[in-house]
């Protein structure tokens, strides 16, 4: 109690700091009884949650809207992460039916989601504003963002090396014309406290120089009996050094240390065909003492950017990253129905530097009748991952899920970190969106890429080295707009990955694979109204399977084909009630010469739905309730097929209430996560299960000033 006591005492006195300027004893002093006039921001009516009409980056495709995008695309925005009360990246993208939650919130898996059945690749799927970074174990401060846009399937042409799941684009807040001056103040369960700070606005003459500075600090006890810290600051700048040059800056840093996390669940030692009974996630009986994760982010980007003509402009941009982890997780390696299991203990320290330089053309031209918007480009960028030659990989003991977990190990090494593999990636890149009408359009792009990967030994040693040069990926659309708010899409593009590293769970531990070259077909629709829009995509993706084989080799051999289909839609009935739905039927299956011909690919649903309801109460303006409800279809946790995740469904409800207190814009806003607090099995990665989040609430006000 003590300590909650404190909490409300410093988190009551920051939130009167801000109204010290004596308006809300002004604005309540008149006597009448009467509430403080209230002004209420909100979408215009016709607004749609899609928002297709934004402006999205596409890598060596620049900047276009959703609607004028030939690939399926998703845009949340930050007023949708601020209602929704995210924690992490599955919270996120909850609304859309292509995205597959696999995380947890507090452990290394945090930022861990599959789209249409594909992992996100770690090492080349995340980006911040649009720059590379090493997104394993991170949780980016999504009160940072401006938005989140994601980029659903083959990424090759547009951003280089990744697996052909999507990109995630992580858009930090910018320097606004308007002042911005905010806090905000947050509680989660079990008694996690934030706050947040906002600043921005422009300065010099003529509003020359521009700035944007978010501030968070989160720390408490999580829902299952752990701890979280969290501390991240983001600086946004930029300086109009002449009316037709700019130069731009962002940083971030980023650190959490999570303590007591739920122990990952590994089941390639599992004797079942069907799961244990689903175990609770908020008690302890998984946090075996000495559990830690503590990750530490550091980024910085700049650029410059030329207005060459009213049509042209040239940029030039280089970012720097690090990202380290310390990691102390337990795995427990699930031995039969009755949820025996084997205790180990994974032990180990890791870091990653990514470095990324770009130039860049883009803009239009004429050839006689016929229009062509031009992107030109190239760029370098080097990876390099370093691991510790002395991690710890050992069982330390045994238990039940269904019994508090008795064993504990604490870091006590000193882990020597060496680098242990880089790669490196130069490439050139040109694309044309030829205008042939005033309705229909062709884009042709093309990547060519050389890669070379190289591993080492603790020592330093050349191990492995792999070259590969002019490796093209290429991508082509045919565009149709029979009206001006509606596009009809066909399209093509390619992808390459670097294999992936057999990780310490097979048996050939440390081998790494070739590159896989994956391929996608994709037909789509987007129109976008007055009072609704609606998205719809026929896809087929081709990628090199990769999988454990009946020994336990990570090994690669046939293809993984998925093909589906995608529908969105978002309504406005009347002046109050809104209407969201999306749904992706998928099916998968290994096929040409892998051992698993026909079988489903593990990590794929066949079928996942989500359905949002949202009310604008006209008695009391300001107040917006929602409700929403997404069900995942079962999944295979492996190739062979011989175990699968059952399906599930998980409700959400949230309210948000604008007023003004003190003459200040105040919000409050209210969540609850799986307010029927559904117990289920959730897929993490392949031969990887947790227990789905309990019921959890959350609560914020935030107060413009």
């Amino acid at each position: 109690m003590t300590t909650i006591r404190r909490h409300c005492v410093a988190h009551a006195a920051l939130l009167l700091c801000a109204l010290s300027r004596g308006t809300f004893a002004q604005d309540t002093a008149s006597g009448d009884g009467a509430l403080p006039a209230v002004t209420v921001t909100a979408d215009a009516p016709g607004a749609s949650p899609q928002h297709l009409g934004t402006k999205i980056g596409n890598g060596a495709l620049g900047t276009a809207s959703q609607l004028d995008t030939p690939f399926s695309t998703t845009v949340v925005t930050h007023e949708e992460l601020a209602d929704r009360q995210v924690s992490k990246l599955g919270d996120v993208f909850a609304l859309d039916a292509s995205v597959s939650d696999n995380s947890d919130a507090y452990n290394a898996w945090a930022s861990y989601i599959t789209i249409r059945g594909l992992p996100i690749d770690w090492q080349n799927g995340y980006r911040l504003d649009g720059k590379p970074f090493l997104a394993y174990a991170i949780t980016l401060p999504y009160e940072h963002m401006e938005r989140i846009e994601l980029l659903k399937g083959a990424s090759g042409f547009m951003y280089g090396f990744g697996t052909p799941g999507g990109i995630v684009n992580y858009v930090t807040k910018k320097p606004t014309d308007q002042p911005v001056h905010s806090i905000e103040i947050g509680y989660k369960t079990q008694g996690i406290w934030s706050e947040h700070v906002d600043l921005g606005g422009r300065a010099g003459t003529d509003d020359r120089f521009g700035y944007r500075l978010n501030a968070t600090h989160e720390e408490g006890k999580t829902f299952n009996g752990g701890h979280t810290q969290r501390d991240s600051v983001s600086l946004s700048l930029d300086a109009r050094l002449t009316r037709d040059l700019t130069w731009t800056f962002d940083g971030l840093y980023n650190k959490r240390k999570s303590t007591g996390q739920a122990a990952s669940i590994y089941t390639g030692s599992y004797t079942g065909t069907t799961l244990p009974s689903v175990i609770s996630s908020d008690n302890q009986n998984l946090l075996s003492a000495g559990q830690h994760i503590t990750t530490d982010l550091k980024m910085a980007s700049t650029g410059l950017q030329y207005k060459l003509s009213p049509d042209w402009t040239l940029a030039a941009g280089y970012s720097h990253s690090t990202s380290e982890r310390s990691r102390n997780e337990g795995v427990l390696y699930l031995l039969d129905t009755s949820g025996n299991y084997t205790d180990y203990r994974s032990d180990s320290q890791e870091g990653h530097r990514f470095d990324q330089w770009q130039v860049t053309a883009e803009g239009r031209l004429r050839t006689g009748a016929i229009g062509h918007q031009l992107v030109l480009g190239a760029s370098w960028q080097e990876q390099v991952n370093r691991y510790s030659s002395n991690s710890v990989y050992q069982a330390i003991g045994s238990g039940n899920i269904y019994a508090r977990n008795t064993n504990s190990y604490f870091s006590n090494t000193d882990f020597a970190v060496y680098r242990a593999s880089d790669i490196t990636q130069r490439a050139v890149f040109a694309s044309d969106t030829v205008a042939l009408s005033d309705h229909w359009s062709v884009l042709a792009g093309l990547r060519s890429t050389d890669y070379e990967q190289n591993g080492y030994t603790a020592s330093g040693v050349l191990s492995s080295q792999y070259k590969k040069s002019g490796v093209w990926t290429p991508t082509l659309a045919l565009m149709f707009k029979p009206a001006p708010d509606t596009t009809l899409y066909a399209s093509y593009v390619e992808s390459l990955e670097p294999g992936s590293s057999a990780g310490i769970t097979y048996a050939n531990y440390g081998a790494v694979l070739d590159p896989l070259k994956s391929k996608q077909y994709e037909l789509g629709v987007k129109t976008e109204r007055e009072r609704w829009s609606a998205t719809a995509a026929l896809f087929r993706i081709e990628r090199g399977a990769e999988y454990a084989n009946s020994a336990n080799v990570l090994v690669q051999d046939g293809l993984s084909i998925y093909q589906g289909l995608e529908l969105a839609a978002s309504t406005r009935l009347g002046s109050q009630w809104r209407l969201g739905a999306s749904l992706m039927a998928l099916d998968s299956s290994y096929e040409q010469g892998s051992t698993y011909v026909g079988n489903r690919v593990a990590g794929a649903p066949h079928l996942v739905a989500t359905a949002s309801l949202g009310y604008d109460v006209a008695q009391l303006p300001g107040l917006k309730l929602s409700a929403d409800v997404k069900y995942t279809g079962s999944t295979m946790l492996n190739a062979s097929n011989q175990l699968k995740v059952p399906g599930y469904a998980v409700a959400n409800v949230g309210a948000s209430y604008v007023t003004r207190l003190g003459g200040y814009d105040t919000t409050f806003r209210f969540a609850v996560n799986n307010v029927a607090n559904r117990k289920y099995w959730e897929y993490q990665y392949e031969n990887y299960i947790k227990a789905g989040d309990p019921r959890t609430f959350s609560l914020s006000a935030k107060l413009d000033f």
